[in-house]
C-alpha cells in the first residue's frame, strides 16, 4: 500500500497571453470565451476537478492541502491593514478584526467561520490563483477572500450582488443554492441571513472542485471538516451613481480652468418684474445652455473610470522596500531581476492613458507607453524589457523610479516553490 502524506498545493502561474479560446480544466473543459458567453452573469456552473492536481495526488496516495496554512491566515487576520471577520452561528455573532490568535477558535471547534479579505495582496499563492481569472476585465476583478471554518461553520444562507467563483482548497463544504425571488432577511441578526431560504440544488465540494455563481443566486455553504478552506474570487460592482458622480466631480475640477465657465453671469436685458421671488427665465436658459455645452468624449469617460477603478481600497498600505535603492542601483537591479506590480497595486488603461493606483503614469505619446501597458497585461516586465526602459529611468521626473519608491512596483523575485 502506498503511504499517504500531505503536501501543500503549489498553484502554477498561467501562461501569457492567456489561451482564452482553448478549453480549461478550471472551467470544466470549456474555454474562457465560451464561459463568458454562456455562463457569466447568466447561470451557475459546477466544476468537478477544477484543479486536477488534487485528484491526481489522491490517486497517487498523497493528500494535497491548501497553499496557505491556518497559521498564515491567523497572522493576516491580526494585521490592521487586512479586513477580517469572525462569524459564529450558535448563536449568530459577528466580530471584526484585527484578531489575536487567542480570539480565533481551534479548527476542531464547531460552528465558526473566519473570513480574510484581499489575501491576493498579501500572499503570493493567492495572487497566483487570482491571476487565473484575468480573462475577466481587471476593472471588474476585486479580490480573493479565504473562508476557513470549523465543522458546521458557515455564514448562513445569503445572496450576493456580485459574481463569485468558490474554489475549494481544503476539506469539504456542502453548498445549497436557489434562484429564489424572496430575498427578505431575518430580523435582529448581525449578519444578513435569508428568512425563507428554499434550496433547489445542493452539492458537496471537495478539494479542487469549484462553483461559479452569478449575482442574486441565494446560497449557503456549510463546512463538513475541520479547517475547511474556501477561496472566493469576487468582483467589483460599482453602481452608476458612484461612477457618474465621480465623472461630474472631476468635470467640476476641470472647469476651474475654463475661462468661459468662470465668466460672471450678466442680464442687461432683464426687465422690471412684479414677481421678484420667481427665478428669472433668462437665468435658467443661460445656465441650461452652459450645461448643454458640456460634452464627454469616450476617452474622457474611459480615463476617469480607469483612475477611479484602479484606486486602492482605504485599508491598503503600500510599504517601500526596507533597503530602498538609489536611482543608479535601481537601474542595475531591474535589468538583472525584472520588475513586477506590487500585489497590492491595480492598473488599468485605455488607448490614451495608463493608470496605476488611481494615478496617471504615462500616455500614448510617451515612448515608454507600451511598457506600462505590458506591465498592466502581464503584471511583470522581464529583465530584457527593463533594459529597454533604462533611458526613461534616467529622466529627472520619471514615474518608474517613483513607483518603485512608493512600493507600487517591486523588483522580481524567483518563483516560490512549495514541496
Amino acid at each position: 500500500m502506498k503511504q499517504a502524506f500531505r503536501t501543500p498545493y503549489n498553484p502554477p502561474k498561467p501562461p501569457q497571453p492567456l489561451p482564452i479560446k482553448e478549453s480549461w480544466a478550471l472551467l470544466g473543459g470549456i474555454s474562457p470565451e465560451r464561459f463568458m458567453k454562456e455562463y457569466w452573469q447568466k447561470k451557475p456552473l459546477l466544476v468537478r476537478g477544477a484543479i486536477p492536481a488534487f485528484q491526481l495526488a489522491k490517486q497517487a496516495g498523497q493528500t494535497l492541502h491548501s497553499p496557505i496554512s491556518m497559521a498564515e491566515l491567523t497572522q493576516l487576520a491580526g494585521q490592521k491593514n487586512v479586513e477580517s471577520r469572525l462569524v459564529s452561528s450558535k448563536p449568530w455573532s459577528l466580530t471584526h478584526g484585527p484578531f489575536k490568535s487567542k480570539d480565533i477558535p481551534e479548527l476542531s471547534e464547531p460552528d465558526w467561520t473566519m473570513l480574510v479579505q484581499g489575501v491576493n495582496g498579501h500572499h503570493p499563492m493567492a495572487q497566483t490563483v487570482m491571476s487565473w481569472f484575468r480573462f475577466i476585465p481587471e476593472a471588474r476583478l476585486d479580490d480573493l477572500m479565504i473562508s476557513i471554518a470549523g465543522p458546521q461553520g458557515g455564514v448562513g444562507p445569503h445572496m450576493d450582488s456580485y459574481d463569485v467563483f468558490l474554489l475549494q482548497m481544503e476539506g469539504r463544504r456542502h453548498w445549497k443554492i436557489s434562484a429564489q425571488d424572496d430575498l427578505r432577511l431575518k430580523e435582529n441578526l448581525p449578519v444578513k441571513i435569508l428568512k425563507n431560504f428554499k434550496p433547489t440544488e445542493d452539492w458537496v465540494l471537495e478539494p479542487g472542485d469549484m462553483m461559479y455563481l452569478p449575482p442574486n443566486i441565494a446560497h449557503d455553504g456549510i463546512a463538513l471538516d475541520a479547517g475547511c478552506q474556501t477561496w472566493s474570487i469576487g468582483f467589483r460592482v460599482p453602481n452608476y451613481k458612484e461612477l457618474v458622480n465621480e465623472i461630474l466631480w472631476r468635470t467640476t475640477e476641470a472647469l476651474e480652468n475654463e475661462a468661459d465657465m468662470c465668466a460672471l453671469y450678466s442680464d442687461p436685458q432683464q426687465p422690471a418684474t412684479l414677481d421678484p421671488a420667481l427665478i428669472p427665465a433668462q437665468l435658467v436658459e443661460a445656465v441650461q445652455k452652459k450645461l448643454n455645452s458640456l460634452q464627454w468624449s469616450k476617452s474622457d469617460v474611459s480615463c476617469t473610470l480607469a483612475s477611479l477603478l484602479s484606486e486602492p481600497k482605504p485599508q491598503t498600505v503600500f510599504t517601500p522596500p526596507k533597503q530602498l535603492l538609489d536611482l543608479s542601483s535601481f537601474k542595475k537591479a531591474m535589468v538583472k531581476m525584472g520588475l513586477e506590480l506590487s500585489p497590492l497595486s491595480k492598473s488599468l488603461y485605455d488607448k490614451d492613458f495608463f493608470y496605476l493606483n488611481g494615478e496617471s503614469m504615462s500616455d500614448s505619446e510617451a515612448e515608454d507607453w507600451h511598457f506600462w501597458c505590458q506591465l498592466g497585461r502581464e503584471l511583470r516586465l522581464s529583465a530584457q524589457n527593463c533594459s529597454e526602459i533604462q533611458a526613461f529611468i534616467d529622466q529627472a521626473d520619471n514615474p518608474w523610479f517613483e513607483a518603485y519608491q512608493a512600493g507600487w512596483i517591486v523588483l522580481s523575485k524567483p518563483t516560490r516553490t512549495l514541496g
